[in-house]
Protein backbone atom coordinates (compact mmCIF):
# COMPACT_ATOMS: atom_id res chain seq x y z
CA UNK A 1 0.00 0.00 0.00
CA UNK A 2 1.01 3.58 -0.67
CA UNK A 3 -0.34 6.58 1.16
CA UNK A 4 -0.85 10.14 -0.06
CA UNK A 5 -1.31 12.69 2.70
CA UNK A 6 -1.85 16.38 3.28
CA UNK A 7 -0.37 17.91 6.42
CA UNK A 8 -1.15 21.28 7.96
CA UNK A 9 2.16 22.67 9.11
CA UNK A 10 3.25 25.49 11.39
CA UNK A 11 2.01 28.79 10.02
CA UNK A 12 -1.02 27.14 8.41
CA UNK A 13 0.81 25.97 5.31
CA UNK A 14 -0.03 22.69 3.59
CA UNK A 15 2.40 19.92 2.68
CA UNK A 16 1.51 16.98 0.43
CA UNK A 17 3.55 13.79 0.41
CA UNK A 18 3.55 10.10 -0.45
CA UNK A 19 4.93 7.08 1.43
CA UNK A 20 4.64 3.30 1.67
CA UNK A 21 5.20 3.47 5.46
CA UNK A 22 2.97 6.12 6.99
CA UNK A 23 4.06 5.67 10.60
CA UNK A 24 7.75 5.92 9.75
CA UNK A 25 7.21 8.95 7.50
CA UNK A 26 5.14 10.86 10.07
CA UNK A 27 7.75 10.12 12.75
CA UNK A 28 10.44 11.43 10.40
CA UNK A 29 8.45 14.62 9.71
CA UNK A 30 7.91 15.13 13.45
CA UNK A 31 11.64 14.61 14.12
CA UNK A 32 12.60 17.11 11.42
CA UNK A 33 14.14 14.49 9.14
CA UNK A 34 11.21 13.79 6.82
CA UNK A 35 11.53 16.57 4.26
CA UNK A 36 13.39 19.84 3.94
CA UNK A 37 10.10 21.75 4.06
CA UNK A 38 8.83 20.13 7.25
CA UNK A 39 12.14 20.78 9.03
CA UNK A 40 11.31 24.48 9.10
CA UNK A 41 7.51 24.02 9.09
CA UNK A 42 6.78 21.16 11.51
CA UNK A 43 3.51 19.28 10.92
CA UNK A 44 0.64 20.05 13.26
CA UNK A 45 -2.22 18.01 11.78
CA UNK A 46 -2.82 15.19 9.33
CA UNK A 47 -5.62 16.76 7.29
CA UNK A 48 -6.30 14.15 4.62
CA UNK A 49 -5.12 10.65 3.79
CA UNK A 50 -5.71 8.31 0.84
CA UNK A 51 -4.28 4.88 0.09
CA UNK A 52 -3.74 2.99 -3.12
CA UNK A 53 -2.10 -0.28 -4.12
CA UNK A 54 0.05 1.20 -6.90
CA UNK A 55 3.07 3.44 -6.39
CA UNK A 56 2.44 5.13 -9.75
CA UNK A 57 -1.10 6.04 -8.73
CA UNK A 58 0.15 7.47 -5.43
CA UNK A 59 2.75 9.59 -7.22
CA UNK A 60 0.14 10.80 -9.72
CA UNK A 61 -2.17 11.94 -6.92
CA UNK A 62 0.65 13.64 -5.04
CA UNK A 63 1.70 15.52 -8.18
CA UNK A 64 -1.88 16.52 -9.02
CA UNK A 65 -2.52 17.89 -5.53
CA UNK A 66 0.82 19.73 -5.40
CA UNK A 67 0.84 21.13 -8.92
CA UNK A 68 -2.73 21.33 -10.17
CA UNK A 69 -4.65 22.55 -7.13
CA UNK A 70 -4.65 25.99 -5.58
CA UNK A 71 -4.55 26.35 -1.82
CA UNK A 72 -8.31 27.01 -1.82
CA UNK A 73 -8.92 23.82 -3.82
CA UNK A 74 -6.72 21.82 -1.44
CA UNK A 75 -8.69 23.11 1.54
CA UNK A 76 -11.94 22.23 -0.24
CA UNK A 77 -10.63 18.72 -0.96
CA UNK A 78 -9.70 18.33 2.71
CA UNK A 79 -13.25 19.34 3.64
CA UNK A 80 -14.82 16.97 1.07
CA UNK A 81 -12.35 14.16 0.28
CA UNK A 82 -15.04 12.14 -1.50
CA UNK A 83 -14.78 14.63 -4.38
CA UNK A 84 -11.28 13.42 -5.27
CA UNK A 85 -12.49 12.48 -8.74
CA UNK A 86 -12.84 16.17 -9.57
CA UNK A 87 -9.07 16.64 -9.35
CA UNK A 88 -7.88 16.93 -12.96
CA UNK A 89 -6.30 13.71 -14.23
CA UNK A 90 -7.24 11.58 -11.21
CA UNK A 91 -9.40 8.44 -11.36
CA UNK A 92 -10.95 8.41 -7.88
CA UNK A 93 -11.71 4.68 -7.98
CA UNK A 94 -7.97 3.99 -7.61
CA UNK A 95 -7.90 5.56 -4.15
CA UNK A 96 -9.52 4.92 -0.79
CA UNK A 97 -9.93 7.76 1.67
CA UNK A 98 -8.70 6.81 5.15
CA UNK A 99 -10.65 8.56 7.89
CA UNK A 100 -9.96 9.01 11.59
CA UNK A 101 -6.17 8.85 11.49
CA UNK A 102 -4.30 11.53 13.44
CA UNK A 103 -0.67 12.47 13.88
CA UNK A 104 -1.01 11.90 17.61
CA UNK A 105 -2.48 8.45 17.01
CA UNK A 106 0.33 7.53 14.67
CA UNK A 107 2.94 8.71 17.14
CA UNK A 108 1.51 7.11 20.29
CA UNK A 109 -0.65 4.14 19.32
CA UNK A 110 1.33 3.10 16.24
CA UNK A 111 -2.10 2.78 14.60
CA UNK A 112 -2.15 0.80 11.37
CA UNK A 113 -3.87 2.93 8.75
CA UNK A 114 -5.07 -0.19 6.96
CA UNK A 115 -7.68 -0.42 9.70
CA UNK A 116 -9.21 2.96 8.69
CA UNK A 117 -12.34 3.63 6.67
CA UNK A 118 -12.73 4.67 3.53
CA UNK A 119 -14.06 20.29 -0.22
CA UNK A 120 -13.99 20.34 -3.50
CA UNK A 121 -15.87 23.32 -5.03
Amino acid sequence: MYYVYILRCRGGTLYTGVTPDLQRRMAAHAAGTGAKYTRSHPPEELCALWRTAEKGHALSLEWAVKKRLTRAQKLALIAQPERLGEVPGIAAERYEYVANVTLAGLMTDRTDCRAGEGGWQ
